[in-house]
């Protein structure tokens, strides 16, 4: 229990420390924050994860990061956004660090994300399509899976993913081109890419 209130002592000395330097995130901005990017952060992070858990401990620790980190934000060197989603790509990066796991990209989370559940009868139509998906995504780069989940999961900007990457907007405008006509090159006839 005497660990636990020398915790509790170091947080309130830290959170005095922010609220005199006046870089204390209101549980009024925080609430705001959340409710805007929640949906988008936890998206993208569940595309890069595959797993609901994990995506759901990763997306707390991020939220966490944001309130932690709120003084060092600044409007002059990136707006919000892109700040919040190089934060949540450091925190995707950092779980395949501490798990060194390969990526392995799941079509089956990314259509649930984006397509309504569709019936059994059109799920068994659906599988042989959705291997062949499988088989095409893995071939791609890892900066392009990287890319596509931003630009189709997260839903930013070509702007705001060129900011994280570092990379001009004109750059992503061609590698997300480039990664769906590799797609439709690894798909045949371009099926799935078509509808």
């Amino acid at each position: 229990m005497e660990s636990v209130r020398v915790n509790k002592d170091i947080f309130r000395e830290r959170t005095d420390k922010l609220r005199a330097a006046g870089e204390v995130l209101s549980t009024e901005q925080f609430s705001r924050i959340y409710e805007q990017y929640f949906n988008r952060v936890y998206k993208y992070i569940y595309y890069r994860i595959q797993n609901q858990y994990e995506a759901e401990d990763v997306c707390s620790q991020v939220f966490e990061r944001v309130i932690v980190n709120y003084g060092s934000f600044s409007e002059e060197k990136a707006v919000f956004e892109v700040w919040l989603f190089a934060i949540v790509r450091n925190a995707v990066t950092d779980y395949f660090r501490a798990r060194k796991k390969r990526f392995h990209f799941s079509l089956d989370s990314i259509t649930e994300l984006i397509w309504p559940k569709p019936s059994p009868e059109e799920l068994a139509i659906q599988v042989d399509d959705h291997q062949a998906l499988f088989q095409a995504f893995a071939k791609l780069r890892d900066k392009e899976r990287n890319i596509i989940a931003m630009k189709f999961a997260a839903g930013l900007k070509n702007s705001e993913i060129a900011a994280l990457m570092g990379v001009s907007e004109s750059q992503i405008g061609v590698i997300v081109y480039r990664s769906l006509k590799k797609l439709h090159k690894f798909l045949g006839t371009g099926g799935l890419m078509d509808e």
